[in-house]
């Protein structure tokens, strides 16, 4: 008899129950894991809304959710060779990667040249089944063991922590630099601290209402996007000369343009924020000034990196969780965190 479990099904775009779905199977190299924290994703909304027919996902209906922890509780053939055994407490991550491309051979797995291939890549919660459900099944090439002093719910932000520590890392951050984060969600906020990290002497947030308070209360200077212009205010906190690296992390046409306008001569902006729309550069400044742009995909690594930041509270991912919810309460946390007024900044959903 087929074992069942609760799960997310969004039938079509924006309509979603929680019903009995049967426990995967791992295969070979993979675990099967109950999973414990979910940590909502602005992707997640974006999918559930049906942002993009064909792609992510494949079809409806679908289970969405990627940023994870659990424990494992199943090996698939051969995960034993890797260490891995029942019972470790793992965080989870999205791109299982082929391995044998020339980006993932040189380490840049977030840019598989197999990207959605069946049997050669996958993204869970994306274009095949995710995490919003009682268990999961991930590769080995996609869990990472999580410290005692971890909780679940710190592990399920795991994830975005190491998507804000590539940004800050593709912002090439050297020691002593001025950086700008703009937006001040979740991914903003992690890498201000990701920014810390890599060796900024001063980081500058960029963003408006609740989220940039929890910014302030955090410790970091801000800037206000509602109190006048945002680009003048940052060069007036960095002695007029602008600042040293812009991490972009709203994805709103206007924030790039800020951020391009906030480097100092010889600055260098990362992106991670998507903008919907194409945004107009002025390219005058970019070739007199030399600055650099450059885009930053998910994570290449960096989730062993992060981990223990995140355990010895360098990276303050517990204090950005700010509401919880059972799975069986999936649809008012979806609701709370699409609500921009809810005071929402990480969701974490406990199946």
């Amino acid at each position: 008899m087929t074992q069942m479990m609760q799960a997310v099904v969004v039938r079509e775009p924006n309509v979603l129950d929680i019903a009995e779905a049967p426990i995967p199977e791992p295969g070979r190299n993979e675990v099967l894991a109950r999973v414990r924290s979910v940590s909502i994703c602005g992707t997640d909304a974006h999918l559930i809304n049906g942002d993009y027919p064909g792609f992510w996902p494949l079809a409806f209906p679908f289970t969405p959710g990627h940023e994870w922890a659990g424990e494992i509780v199943a090996l698939g053939e051969g995960a034993d060779i890797f260490g891995w055994k029942v019972g470790d407490r793992v965080a989870g991550t999205s791109h299982n990667a082929c391995g044998a491309c020339q980006k993932c051979v040189e380490g840049h797995y977030n840019l598989c040249e197999n990207y959605g291939k069946p049997g050669l890549h996958a993204q869970y919660g994306h274009n095949v089944q995710g995490v919003n459900a009682t268990y999961a099944v991930h590769n080995v090439k996609c869990i990472f063991k999580l410290p005692d002093e971890m909780s679940f719910d710190e592990g399920a932000i795991a994830d975005p922590a190491s998507i804000a520590l590539h940004v800050a890392r593709r912002g090439n951050i050297k020691a002593g630099d001025a950086v700008a984060v703009t937006g001040a969600g979740a991914v903003g906020v992690l890498a201000a601290d990701a920014a810390l990290i890599c060796g900024a002497a001063r980081v500058v947030v960029v963003g408006r209402g609740h989220r940039l308070q929890r910014a302030a209360a955090l410790g970091f200077d801000t800037v206000d996007t509602l109190a006048g212009d945002p680009v003048a205010s940052v060069r007036e906190l960095t002695g007029g000369l602008g600042a040293d690296v812009v991490l972009e992390c709203a994805g709103a046409p206007e924030t790039l343009t800020w951020g391009m306008a906030m480097l100092r001569r010889g600055g260098r902006c990362a992106m991670v924020g998507i903008p919907t729309e194409d945004v107009t550069l002025k390219c005058q400044s970019l070739v007199l000034d030399e600055l650099e742009l450059a885009g930053s995909r998910a994570s290449a690594g960096e989730m062993r990196r992060v981990i223990p930041f995140i355990a010895n509270g360098r990276m303050r991912a517990k204090e950005l969780i700010t509401h919880h919810f059972p799975l069986s309460e999936y649809d008012k946390a979806l609701a709370t965190f699409n609500d921009r007024s809810s005071g929402a900044i990480k969701i974490i959903v406990n199946p």
